[in-house]
């Protein structure tokens, strides 16, 4: 999948409800040719700023968990790659550059709804004017940033060592 498939397939879920935080999960993964529904649920709880409470805003987070699906290790008997570090500092500059108009990385200063208030939470997804089109402008533009980095990165790493359709969970 091309980065700008990326942002476009970001969007198609994210307008169909999937939070934010599984977006990103579920095309980088798929980039990486790695299935693994856990992730895609785990990375739920990450909405809305990290359980609706407006803190770190979850494409942030959902982006960087791509990259400890490329780089990090499942067990103590693995060996985590230190190109982890790197990777992930692009990724959050990237998002802060994004998200710098907005206030900052805080899903409360990029949605400005509070998730536990329903008048708020409907505005957000039926009001046409709402802040919900930063969100997708987001959610896109990290996709496809996402999209760029695992393409540099995947030419850097050793070809054995390449996740794909062998290596699914």
């Amino acid at each position: 999948m091309r980065s700008d498939e990326m942002g476009e397939k970001a969007i198609d879920l994210f307008k169909n409800r999937m939070h934010c935080s599984q977006v990103l999960a579920m095309v980088g993964l798929e980039k990486l040719g790695i299935t693994d529904t856990s992730v895609i649920k785990a990375m739920g709880a990450f909405g809305g700023g990290i359980g609706g409470t407006g803190n770190i805003c979850g494409v942030l987070v959902g982006a960087a968990s791509v990259i400890g699906s490329l780089y990090s290790r499942g067990s103590l008997e693995e060996k985590e790659n230190p190109r982890m570090w790197a990777a992930t500092k692009k990724v959050m500059g990237n998002f802060e550059a994004l998200a710098a108009p907005h206030g900052g990385i805080k899903c409360c200063q990029i949605a400005r709804v509070d998730w536990m208030n329903r008048d708020q939470v409907k505005d957000f997804y039926f009001n046409p004017e709402s802040r919900r089109q930063h969100c997708i402008t987001i959610v896109c533009e990290t996709a496809k940033a996402l999209g760029e980095l695992l393409e540099q990165e995947l030419e850097i790493m050793p070809a054995k060592k390449k996740p794909g359709p062998g290596l699914e969970k």
